[in-house]
């Protein structure tokens, strides 16, 4: 096989894929709400989501139901095999289940059901054939159109598993959007991860204060802040009035392009209200760490002054923190 023969077969797969899945897209219909407001019922009630399947589906159920816990819906996977040797004590009357079976005679999602029906779940089918045994023993059939697998021999599971997994992310966004679910609450349920602690720190959390804060006056040089700068390892000195209030900042990249002017006189001498930056860009003391982020893609910033609600300084952030602090 040539590398021109395998690019040409990497490519025909995608687009097989592509293809299922614009066939699965303009499927979406009336069932769809029906099973949304299903689950939706059943999550009200405090019942969980019960995702099933066999073989390559149990790992797409696993996705699926794993992207519906994570985002607010409570949902599990559960294995048929080991739900006949006691599993199904998992599985109570007030919560529903996702069988994925894309033949829809699966043995082990097929003999799963009668066990189920005794329990007194609702079932949801989500299979390629109408006339399948689960979609016969389903309370609601979602039917899943894709074409032909990207296999060449049409056996491989790739264009239906590829669809299956859309479909279940499609199920998990609409709930996500129909229940409220905020940021916030993502991060409450992500809290080891960078996006969990970036919506979960703020400002606060991050920020340098005390001897790793470089606030001057008015009347400071270049040279005062070069020092207090190096000392604190701080890549900027920000400007304070009497009071407090933040009036200005002056950063490692101000001094570079001080140093490159040569305008001819020393500029280590002058008044560092003469090359400050003016009304910098800042953010108040209690946003949160993802707004941070925001900022510093937004206005292409290394550091950042943090104020309180008085515009008063309390602290920077230095973009070099993020990564050590794991948000970046």
């Amino acid at each position: 096989m040539t590398h021109d023969d395998m690019l040409a077969r990497a490519h025909e797969t995608i687009e097989t894929e592509i293809a299922g899945l614009k066939r699965a897209d303009a499927a979406i219909g009336p069932v769809f709400c029906d099973i949304v407001e299903a689950m939706l019922e059943t999550l009200a009630r405090g019942g969980k989501i019960v995702v099933t399947g066999i073989g390559k589906n149990i790992h797409v159920g696993e996705k699926i139901a794993a992207t519906m816990a994570s985002t607010g819906s409570t949902a599990m996977l559960l294995n048929p095999v080991q739900a006949m040797h006691g599993d199904l004590g998992m599985v109570t009357a007030s919560d529903i289940v996702l069988a994925i079976s894309y033949s829809g005679e699966s043995d082990e999602v097929i003999r799963l059901i009668p066990s189920l029906r005794r329990i007194g779940v609702k079932i949801i089918g989500m299979t390629g054939k109408a006339d399948s045994s689960l979609a016969k023993n389903s309370d609601w059939v979602y039917l899943i159109d894709c074409g032909r697998e990207a296999c060449p021999f049409n056996m491989a599971p790739t264009t239906s598993t590829t669809a299956t997994l859309a479909l279940g992310d499609a199920l998990a966004m609409v709930l996500l959007e129909a229940r409220g679910f905020k940021k916030e609450n993502f991060a409450l349920l992500h809290p080891a991860g960078a996006i969990g602690r970036a919506l979960l720190f703020h400002v606060k959390d991050i920020m340098r204060t005390g001897d790793r804060l470089v606030a001057l006056p008015e009347s400071a040089t270049v040279r005062d802040a070069v020092l207090a700068m190096t000392e604190a390892k701080s890549g900027c000195a920000c400007v304070t009035a009497p009071d407090g209030t933040l009036l200005g900042i002056f950063t490692d990249g101000d001094l570079r392009r001080l140093l490159t002017a040569g305008s001819g006189e020393d500029p280590m001498g002058r008044p560092i209200a003469e090359v400050m930056i003016r009304k910098p860009v800042s953010v108040p003391l209690d946003a949160l760490a993802v707004q941070v982020l925001n900022i510093f893609e937004s206005h292409k910033l290394d550091d950042l002054p943090v104020v309180d609600e008085a515009g008063k300084l309390v602290g920077t952030i230095d973009i070099q923190d993020l990564p050590r602090m794991k948000i970046l």
